[in-house]
């Protein structure tokens, strides 16, 4: 959510900001519901002021003995007309905060500028993508010998969702654990179990409400299936104030994703690489504003090791103003080599929100001077996403025959098995 006084202190540099993600101008819409809501509680002020002084009056006066039935009529009408008074008031702080709630946050002044994919930038790039002197096959086609049964999986289901089985099921923990273990040993982060039903309120936090409802699956009960356990651990920070020093907190959960994948229609439907369920380590930061530029550089560079331990070649690009989530105001895309579609592919998204998310969720943390309570700046990242690095698995270390060969750091989670084999 947007901070009302920036927009009133600087209208030009907010639809400036608004301009590079390439949306039309809203602080004049804003400033004018503004101004109504203020005018609406002056008057609403007035009013209170005056039922006071009224009744006031009317104590003098039957202190005197003197007829207080002009003043008693008053008190009515302003009995009458100060709740449709209040009611107004609240109406138009609303639709001050549905135009905040409806605008994305702006982005960090060294994001690229651009409107789609083509114009993100890349940081860097690492290792060499493997050259192969057989047909390469893709994770369906291998997977198919060795596990992964996508026809069962949608007979059960319908489309976008998989079904795996054996040594590929076995495979798909293992990744799992060996995330965990490094997030949680070497980088500190703390493992979380985490609810994978929300309410509104924790949906609303992280920005996937209310403009985002149709991405999401909604229970009966009306909780919300998390889209990624990002929405849990955030909200962790919600409406509490943190001591300064406890800054930053580091959180990590190995959970399912639910996605509904609304308007994805057409678009990556082969396999596994868009699914309604997904499996996906999270990693969630909470930190002090001064110093979470540096702490996205660390989180990208923790998913990235991931990479790195897996031998899987990937590259890192910044996305551009128009192609960043409705939360991010800077975002780092890790991108892995998939050989059969020789090119990279998205596995992992790494981005600051600044205090974005902060104000929805009422997140603070308390300054060591004294000087009263600040927003903190929330941060979130795959750590990574278990079944695109399955698929960047099975592909970058497949063999002739069909097998697959276990990469090095997943042997000890595989109980030393070296190879998945048809």
């Amino acid at each position: 959510m947007h901070d009302l006084k920036t927009v009133r202190d600087d209208p030009r540099a907010f639809d400036a900001a608004l301009q590079r993600r390439g949306l039309a101008p809203h602080a004049g819409r804003v400033l004018e519901l503004d101004q109504k809501h203020r005018a609406l509680l002056t008057r609403l002020q007035e009013m209170q002021a005056r039922r006071n002084d009224v009744s006031r009056q009317i104590g003098v006066r039957k202190a005197r003995g003197e007829n207080a039935d002009d003043l008693v009529a008053d008190t009515q009408r302003i009995k009458i007309e100060l709740p449709q008074l209040e009611q107004q008031a609240r109406d138009a702080e609303t639709a001050v905060r549905a135009v905040l709630d409806s605008l994305p946050n702006v982005p960090a002044p060294d994001v690229p500028e651009g409107t789609d994919s083509t114009a993100n930038k890349e940081a860097r790039r690492w290792g060499e993508p493997r050259k192969f002197d057989f047909p390469v096959k893709d994770h369906v086609a291998l997977g198919e010998r060795l596990g992964l049964d996508i026809a069962t999986a949608a007979r059960m289901s319908g489309a976008r969702f998989t079904l795996l089985k054996g040594q590929v099921a076995r495979l798909e923990r293992a990744l799992a654990q060996f995330m965990l273990d490094l997030h949680t040993r070497e980088f500190g982060y703390t493992e979380c179990s985490v609810p994978l039903m929300v309410r509104d309120n924790a949906a609303y936090g992280t920005g996937n409400l209310p403009k985002f409802g149709e991405d999401l699956f909604r229970t009966t009960s009306g909780h919300w299936l998390i889209p990624t356990a990002e929405v849990s651990l955030t909200n962790i920070a919600a409406e509490q104030i943190l001591e300064e020093d406890a800054l930053p907190q580091r959180f990590t959960a190995f959970t399912p994703c639910f996605r509904s994948e609304a308007g994805a229609a057409g678009k990556d439907t082969h396999g596994m690489l868009r699914q309604h369920q997904f499996w996906k380590v999270e990693l969630v930061s909470v930190a002090h504003p001064d110093k979470s530029n540096d702490e996205h550089e660390r989180m990208t560079a923790c998913a990235e090791e991931v990479l790195k331990r897996l031998g899987l070649p990937y590259r890192t690009v910044t996305l551009c103003t128009g192609d960043m989530g409705f939360a991010a105001q800077k975002t780092y895309d890790i991108e892995v080599w998939l050989p059969a579609q020789n090119t990279y592919r998205e596995i992992s998204s790494c981005s600051n929100c600044g205090e974005f998310q902060a104000r929805r969720m009422k997140a603070r943390f308390r300054q060591k001077d004294g000087k009263g309570t600040r927003f903190v700046h929330t941060l979130n990242g795959s750590g990574l996403a278990v079944g695109r690095t399955l698929i960047a698995v099975l592909e970058n270390f497949q063999n002739a025959d069909g097998s697959v060969t276990v990469p090095k750091a997943l042997v000890p989670y595989m109980d030393g098995r070296e190879a998945l084999t048809p």
